[in-house]
This record gives C-alpha cells, sequence and structure tokens, in this order.
C-alpha cells in the first residue's frame, strides 16, 4: 500500500473482512453509511448512499483504512498522515449534483462557480443556455448573476454517454451530434451565452456553437465555469496527453475563433478557488500543473501498457 503513487479508494475482500482504504492526500470522495438493516455501505458518492436508503455517517477519511467484520462496527486504523487535497473536478463535473462531499452540496458549489464566471467574464446576450447536463447548474448562477433569462435550450439524449472520454476524434464528433439538438424557437433571433461545466478537446463546444447557429442564434459566446485545463490529470480523469487538450495549443482568443464564437470566457483559478471556499487546499493538477501525488505530465498512462 505504501508504495502506490496517485489517488485510490480500495476495496479488499477476504472470507471474513473487508478492507477499505483511501489515499492519504483524499483526491476521490468516498462515503461511510449505514443500511436499515444494520449492515455497513461505503459509496464513492453520497447520492448512492439515498438511493438505498442508507444513512450518511461520515466521510472515510484520507490515509484512513477501514476494517469490516460481521456483526462488529467498523474498526478504523490511521495507516498515513493526512495531505488532504480533494480534487476540485468533482465539484467542477465528475460528482452527481445531489451528491455532497465534505459536506458541500455539489449543485451548490456550480451554482456558485456560475456566478463568479458572470462576475469575470460576463456578456451582453439575451438568453443563457446550458451544455447539459453537467453545465446546467452553473449556467443558472450565471443567469442569475447577470439578471439574463435562462433556458433549457438545447435537448440530450441520454442514451449517448460522454464525449471527451471517446478514444478517436470521429467518433467524438459524431456522438456529439447524437447528442444534443437545439430547440429552435428558442434560440433564433437571439445573442446566445452557453456555459459548460469545463472545455476539454473542443469537440463538443465547436459543435454546439454551430448548432446554435443553425438553428437561428445572432451571437453566440462561450463561457466556461472552469480555468484552462492545461495539463493531463494523473489521478483519474482521462486526458492522457497535453497534445489533447486545446488550452495548451491555443489562446481563449484563438479558440473563440477556431469555433466560430463571439467571445469565450473562462472562471480563474482564484475565481474557482473562491466558489469552492478557503477550508482546504485544493488539487488543481488539470489547471496547475502541480502534481503533488506523485506522477507527472509525461508519466505512462493505461494507454502505454501492454
Amino acid at each position: 500500500i505504501k508504495k502506490i503513487e496517485g489517488a485510490y479508494c480500495l476495496a479488499i475482500q477476504s472470507r471474513g473482512k473487508m478492507f477499505v482504504i483511501r489515499d492519504r492526500f483524499g483526491i476521490r470522495p468516498l462515503s461511510l453509511g449505514r443500511l436499515k438493516n444494520g449492515g455497513w455501505i461505503v459509496a464513492s458518492e453520497t447520492c448512492a448512499l439515498d438511493l438505498v436508503g442508507a444513512e450518511f455517517i461520515r466521510d472515510v477519511r484520507p490515509g484512513e483504512m477501514l476494517t469490516f467484520s460481521k456483526d462488529k462496527e467498523p474498526k478504523s486504523e490511521q495507516l498515513f498522515e493526512p495531505d488532504y487535497h480533494p480534487c476540485a473536478f468533482e465539484y467542477i463535473y465528475f460528482a452527481r449534483p445531489d451528491s455532497i462531499i465534505d459536506g458541500k452540496n455539489v449543485y451548490n458549489m456550480r451554482l456558485k462557480m456560475g456566478k463568479q464566471l458572470a462576475k469575470e467574464r460576463p456578456a451582453d446576450i439575451d438568453l443563457v443556455l446550458p451544455v447539459p447536463d453537467s453545465g446546467v447548474a452553473a449556467a443558472r448562477g450565471f443567469a442569475q448573476e447577470l439578471g439574463v433569462p435562462f433556458e433549457m435550450g438545447i435537448v440530450r439524449n441520454h442514451y449517448v454517454g460522454r464525449t471527451f472520454i471517446e478514444p478517436t476524434q470521429e467518433i467524438r464528433e459524431l456522438k456529439v451530434k447524437l447528442k444534443l439538438s437545439p430547440i429552435k424557437d428558442l434560440i433564433a433571433g437571439k445573442r446566445i451565452a452557453i456555459v459548460d461545466d469545463s472545455l476539454v478537446r473542443g469537440t463538443t463546444s465547436k459543435q454546439i456553437v454551430k448548432m446554435l447557429k443553425d438553428a437561428g442564434a445572432t451571437e453566440v459566446h462561450m463561457r466556461i465555469a472552469a480555468p484552462e485545463i492545461k495539463y493531463p490529470c494523473r489521478y483519474g480523469i482521462d486526458t492522457p496527453t497535453k497534445d489533447e487538450l486545446i488550452s495548451t495549443k491555443l489562446t481563449p482568443e484563438e479558440i473563440a475563433k477556431n469555433m466560430d464564437a463571439k467571445s469565450l470566457g473562462f472562471l480563474s483559478i482564484e475565481g474557482l478557488k473562491a466558489s469552492l471556499g478557503d477550508d482546504r487546499e485544493y488539487s488543481l493538477v488539470s489547471f496547475d500543473g502541480n502534481y503533488f501525488a506523485g506522477g507527472s505530465a509525461n508519466s505512462p498512462t493505461c494507454e502505454d501498457c501492454d
């Protein structure tokens, strides 16, 4: 265990016991709950506890191991000295909006990010639309802060998965077309701000701008409720190389021109910190390149394994 670098939450089963371990940085969330029948449950998000009617007890601490035995309370052992750096991307994108991490509701955090984004990068617009589903809360906050109407003007096909983790550009582009569809009556003749949670490769955003213009939008302003992603994550996000990250190659102005948007604005790193609160030192590796838990931008990935 002590030789493992990076982020992990482990569940190890033996004949009579189960061991649950969280890395000392607490990069990924892990929650402990109690079932109505007295049994115990551990999940990466609190929404899973809600689904089965379990009571949330507490978060598993960074560096902690819990040992579960039949008819006994879990035994806690602190394996490592905690150096807590929870991943900011959980609040931005990964976690479900109804989950609670460190006592903070994910939806409310995204709402704050959207409001902060509006303060930093406002736009002269008629309507705010989210990229569903992960951009909804941030877009609502953006609209509230600017006092501009908010509409669900893009319909998502929920049977098509996430695009940025698809293996090839051709598949990603096809899945965007299958995944999203505009409501033309809401969009035609309006200056639109489209708010998304993050910008990785730019595949989705470029096609959304074209889609909105084809639907009659007179202007499309792209707003991203996260800082520019300039470094590949080695702690659980599938961005294997810097070459795949559009913000490593182009400035925001160049990206806006490339996707034919009127403007493009990102939330600043300081704005993200302000939204999340100053009670934690968050993992911001995708934004600042600080690989505090080991590895580097050039570390081998699963694609390099035989």
